[in-house]
């Protein structure tokens, strides 16, 4: 009897992991792109790091997207459970702060463009500790929005576990993989010069690979801040529904035209937030000075 237990068990843990790993073969494939933004917005947060620091700043936004996990997962399966109507405005809050960041870092290169301010050491840590956090508040935002798009392939009905177990994959393989390619990209360089010390064919492999790493670099920074405007317009665009039956009456809604939609969105979403909250914050600015 105590045997026909145990395998019940082994049986019913075995269909729960079967369940847990389908579901989240699923929820990888629907977040796919997420991912891709949350990857070129990370790899653009070390741009113009010295090259001993990059795998520091790395570590430390990695830890911080974990807790971010752990604040994320147990909140998503809150509002799953109660509050599900919540979860959209939410969302649009989300996609409107990275729209906003997207447009605040636009206008923070045209009006800095020729300052000719180098810094110091000290200014390069402030630096550093703002990219940091910069970093983990955007991927608090693209964290929320994978948690959100995975719980939405749940089947109605599963149970709190596999949601839960669901989830945590997810979060940590999500995690693993964004910032595990982020330390592989930013140490590309080091790789080249690496193999350029070798000599022979390589060397010039090597060369090669430190000529294409600052326009690769220079690249993702500028995919990064357009994954800002796609992933906020989209979130927008999709829980706005004046916005949504705008594009889908124009079949604007399904491929490039989606993404361009999602773009003018977005950067129109951004400029709009920045034009409320840029003037609050001088004006609390010069409270706090007096």
């Amino acid at each position: 009897m105590a045997f026909a237990s145990l395998f019940t068990l082994l049986d019913d843990i075995t269909a729960v992991l079967d369940d847990v790993a389908l579901m989240t073969k699923m929820a990888a494939k629907k977040t796919a792109g997420v991912v891709g933004d949350d990857l070129a917005l990370n790899a653009n947060q070390v741009t113009g790091v010295s090259a001993e620091r990059e795998l520091p700043i790395i570590w430390k936004v990695a830890k911080g997207s974990l807790i971010n996990k752990v604040i994320l997962i147990p909140a998503a399966l809150w509002l799953s459970q109660f509050l599900l109507w919540l979860v959209t405005p939410l969302l649009m809050l989300g996609g409107a702060f990275l729209c906003f960041e997207g447009v605040e870092k636009l206008l923070h290169k045209m009006l800095h463009k020729d300052d000719g301010h180098h810094g110091h050491t000290e200014d390069e840590l402030v630096d550093e500790n703002a990219k940091i956090k910069g970093a983990i508040r955007t991927d608090f935002i693209l964290s929320a929005e994978i948690i959100i798009i995975a719980l939405g392939v749940v089947p109605p009905g599963t149970g709190f576990t596999e949601r839960a177990l669901m989830l945590s994959a997810i979060g940590i393989g999500m995690t693993v993989l964004v910032y595990g390619l982020v330390a592989v990209i930013v140490k590309l360089d080091d790789l080249g010069l690496h193999m350029m010390n070798k000599g022979g064919a390589r060397a010039a492999f090597g060369k090669g690979l430190i000529a294409v790493m600052p326009w690769f670099m220079r690249g993702l920074s500028v995919l990064g801040t357009l994954a800002m405007f796609l992933v906020g317009g989209s979130i927008i665009a999709h829980g706005a529904p004046f916005i949504h039956d705008f594009l889908h009456a124009r079949h604007w809604d399904t491929g490039l035209p989606s993404m361009v939609a999602d773009l003018v969105v977005g950067v129109v979403t951004g400029a709009l937030v920045c034009a409320v909250v840029l003037p609050l914050m001088k004006v609390f600015s010069k409270k706090e000075a007096h």
